[in-house]
């Protein structure tokens, strides 16, 4: 009986979920919509039916503030106060005199036009569309709670403590005491206890803007008591320009090609290439960290160094590092596509003399001394439209078609993890794509065993690609990790890899039918336990031992190769 129970939530849940995506696709065919309208009523019943567990108690009255915290690091600041989002393609906005803000936890250009709109690029494809409404509907959902408890029932008056909240938000500066009798104001409007509400308030405060929780607060709810007593509606529009562009590939086509052009350019286009999908630090770490270093960590264990130059205060140390990389054929690529992916490329060819950590065969031909590409993390269904791009052949300027020598891909990601917690390891031998039966299995060069031993709990089997992590609960995932598909863990991007390489590889023969393919990802958090979702807070040092032990495995498997 209770499985039965357990497998209609799960489905109701599934259920919801696709309802979600198919109102979002909708409107933004549409080109925009109202939030207090008829289709935001839409979206919001269909979150509140599913509770996802990074949005904690979104379907209680109390407000749900580390769901907040969240939400605001992957939005931008300021969001709160505009009337009018509008959501554009890359349409030119960084030549204009408007400063872009961009979220501390997502990489978009985001810019304030005025006191009452906010622009929001979206270069990253639909998962960045889909990320990005999501946390705006939670946000309206919460501002309608603040709304309902700040008027008065049936009148177009609000409580008193409102009326304290609104005076102490007015004010330039504040008094210790003066902030804290605005938090108890709030923290009775919010439903929560005075000492959740001041905890929040030290998380989100900034030397420029100390009293930003009060502010957030108040904006959300004025805006939505604006709308119940003038009518002053909010609203979400998406630029013509970029419905026409989504899904044409326009900036991982320009990404590719000036990634593309710089290898000819240095006469590397046929060179074995690795590419590795990673951070922007671990390769290199890897690399040159320990000999870079020799001096200042005499004896110690690679890990304490690497756990050293992830502190923030660590650029000198940083700086020798990359200085040694770049003596030794480390060429970095900013990005300027819009993509947000930048890449490093390091010719192993140029390894001077017991600089690296890692050693080639010996008497390897300089033609054959391969390369290593490191991209960095791409977001969704981003991950196909770069990946694919990047293994077509490459057009030079007589109008030849020059074909990639890959040797291997390397994707190394963080995911949520379904039996463990933070850092645990996942080795996949298959994706399966959620809401649909599509499923890629494939021969991982990284097994279990290889991560054995090491104090790590390690799992092997199949990882679901999801169409947010910001949508999962508990009864789906329950029902992914108890069924036959042997699921143990899910992330965003393993599917889009994974078909993109199928599609180069076994249909277009743009690169060799045998390509080699890894995957292992660490966890971020562990969405089955409360407390341990990625709302809960960020790894910190916790993700440096399973990085570098992934990051390790990689090299030394391309070093022997």
């Amino acid at each position: 009986m209770n499985n039965s129970i357990n497998t209609t939530r799960a489905q109701d849940s599934t259920n919801a979920i696709e309802r979600l995506y198919i109102t979002m696709r909708h409107l933004f065919n549409r080109g925009f919509y109202k939030p207090s309208g008829v289709s935001g009523a839409a979206l919001r019943q269909s979150l509140l039916q599913l509770r996802p567990e990074i949005y904690g108690s979104i379907a209680e009255d109390k407000a749900e503030l580390n769901g907040l915290i969240y939400v605001l690091e992957r939005l931008p600041e300021g969001i709160e106060q505009c009337r009018f989002i509008n959501l554009t393609s890359d349409e030119g906005y960084a030549t204009s005199q408007f400063k872009p803000i961009i979220p501390p936890k997502r990489r978009r250009n985001c810019y304030r036009i005025d006191d009452e709109q906010m622009n929001i690029e979206i270069t990253r494809g639909r998962s960045d569309i889909y990320d990005i409404l999501t946390h705006l509907t939670f946000l309206f959902i919460e501002s309608e709670k603040i709304s309902a408890r700040a008027l008065i029932e049936d009148t177009d008056r609000t409580i008193r403590d409102w009326v304290k909240l609104e005076q102490a938000v007015q004010k330039d500066k504040l008094t210790q005491l003066e902030r804290e009798v605005a938090l108890i104001h709030a923290a009775n409007i919010l439903g929560r206890p005075f000492v959740e509400v001041m905890e929040v308030h030290q998380i989100l405060a900034t030397k420029t803007n100390p009293e930003r929780f009060l502010k957030i607060i108040y904006w959300l709810g004025k805006l939505a008591i604006e709308e119940i007593t003038t009518g002053d509606k909010r609203a979400i529009t998406f630029s013509p320009m970029l419905r026409e562009r989504l899904g044409h590939h326009i900036h991982g086509e320009r990404w590719a090609n000036t990634i593309k052009e710089v290898l000819g350019q240095k006469g590397l286009l046929q060179r074995p290439i690795h590419i590795i999908s990673a951070n922007m630090h671990s390769v290199m770490n890897s690399l040159f960290a320990k000999k870079a270093l020799s001096k200042e960590f005499k004896e110690k264990e690679s890990l304490e160094i690497y756990e050293t130059l992830s502190l923030p205060k660590n650029d000198l140390l940083r700086n020798k590092v990359i200085a040694l990389a770049k003596k030794n054929g480390m060429l970095a690529i900013d990005d300027v596509s819009g993509t947000n992916i930048d890449v490093q490329i390091f010719d192993l060819a140029k390894l001077g003399p017991d600089a690296c950590c890692f050693n080639l065969p010996k008497d390897l031909p300089e033609a054959q001394k391969p390369l290593l590409f490191v991209m960095d993390y791409a977001f969704g269904e981003q991950a196909y439209e770069t990946i694919d791009e990047l293994l077509k052949p490459y057009v030079n300027k007589k109008g030849e078609e020059v074909f990639l020598n890959v040797s291997s891909i390397s994707i190394m990601g963080k995911a949520g993890i379904l039996e463990g917690g933070k850092g645990d390891i996942m080795i996949p031998n298959a994706h399966i794509f959620e809401g649909t039966a599509d499923n890629y299995p494939f021969e991982n060069e990284l097994s279990k065993e290889d991560f054995e031993g090491n104090g790590l709990k390690v799992l092997q089997g199949t990882m679901v690609t999801v169409l947010g992590t910001s949508l999962q609960n508990k009864d789906v995932l329950q029902f992914f990790h108890e069924s036959t598909w042997n699921v143990i863990g899910l992330e965003m991007e393993g599917v889009h890899y994974q078909k993109a390489i199928q599609s180069a590889s076994k249909i277009r023969k743009s690169i060799r039918p045998d390509v080699q393919v890894r995957y292992a990802y660490y966890a971020s958090d562990n969405p089955l336990e409360t407390g341990s979702t990625l709302a809960s807070g960020g790894l910190g040092t916790t993700g440096v031992k399973p990085t570098y032990l992934i990051t390790d495995k990689i090299l030394t498997q391309i070093f022997n190769s």
